[in-house]
């Protein structure tokens, strides 16, 4: 399992030092991030990285703030989260 995030995603964090953000200590704004921006390859690491459920449980939480639309219906309807 390949723990750091991939340069590919660097553009979508440019506040941070991508060396130093930590897969699970980041894990909410690596999630946030990366179901916002990520593409198919990237999509598929993070759900390498956490567990489906934590990647769900995130979308409940904090979803409705912080992922805009069509993002966050996009990913409800994958996930199969009702409203």
């Amino acid at each position: 399992m390949h723990h750091s995030i991939p340069g590919s995603l660097a553009p979508f964090f440019q506040e941070y030092d991508l060396e130093d953000l930590e897969v699970r200590t980041a894990a909410p704004l690596i999630i946030e991030r990366n179901l916002q921006f990520g593409d198919r390859s990237e999509i598929h690491w993070l759900f390498q990285q956490y567990p489906r459920t934590q990647i769900t449980d995130w979308l409940i939480r904090f979803a409705n703030e912080r992922l805009p639309d069509p993002h966050r219906t996009f990913w409800k309807m994958i996930l199969e989260i009702k409203e």
